[in-house]
């Protein structure tokens, strides 16, 4: 509801920080790893991990909100992109390919399937049809009462390898997806991951469980997109 250009990321940061604690909760990153802030806040090139700055947003840009919550016992950690005013059309298309790659992927985290099934289908979508590059990198993982937990789950990858899915398990599944190369460089503060080529990127992510039937998404994403398509200042790109 609040993003527009001329916000800071600070000043979004700060909200998210105080909307946590509000509702009786602590925010996962905080202090995780030295990491100074509640929310990491990456915008345009920056792939993760962005710190937030008093820097204005601009028309133009866009940002993922990557935010992790700790309550009753359990974590909970899920990121979106935002397009900032009016952007390109290959800027839309990018947002749209990669969040539309995150539910191919959970269509995958079924029992008796792979970790390798769902890297594999989230790759093929958006490095062999759509031309993107797949951040090798940096991965999804399983969470619960800890932030990361094993297994890591690669958005890359073959068919039929690696963990097997059994009821109960619980992953993040997180695409970062890069318009051009999938080369990143990581920053001297040790946590900001840029593309290598500076190009935009993109990073959709939701909380699962494997169940017997489909997988049950634990995040959600309709209050967001809610927001997103009645605020003025942001372009919808999911049609």
């Amino acid at each position: 509801k609040i993003l527009k250009p001329g916000i800071t990321t600070l000043e979004v940061n700060n909200l998210v920080h105080r909307f946590i604690v509000d509702n009786a909760a602590v925010p996962s990153f905080l202090n995780y790893g030295g990491f100074p802030a509640a929310t990491c806040i990456s915008v345009n090139d920056e792939v993760v991990h962005g710190f937030p700055k008093n820097e204005p947003l601009k028309d133009g840009d866009i940002i993922s909100l990557d935010i992790g919550v700790l309550k009753n016992g359990f974590h909970g950690d899920s990121a979106y992109t935002y397009a900032i005013g009016e952007v390109s059309a290959e800027v839309k298309k990018l947002l749209k390919v990669t969040k539309a790659s995150l539910y191919i992927g959970i269509n995958k985290a079924r029992i008796g399937n792979r970790i390798g099934d769902i890297a594999f289908a989230i790759q093929e979508y958006t490095e062999k049809i759509h031309g993107y590059g797949v951040v090798r990198e940096l991965v999804g993982h399983g969470l619960g009462r800890s932030l990361h937990e094993d297994p890591q789950v690669p958005n890359y990858g073959k068919r039929g390898t690696k963990e097997k899915l059994k009821a109960g398990m619980v992953l993040a599944i997180e695409p970062m997806i890069n318009m051009g190369t999938r080369e990143v460089e990581f920053l001297k503060d040790g946590w900001t991951v840029l593309t290598k080529d500076r190009k935009p990127s993109a990073h959709f992510e939701h909380d699962i469980s494997i169940t017997d039937g489909a997988p049950d998404i634990l995040s959600s994403f309709a209050a967001l997109e809610a927001a997103e398509k009645a605020n003025p200042n942001l372009t919808w790109s999911h049609d």
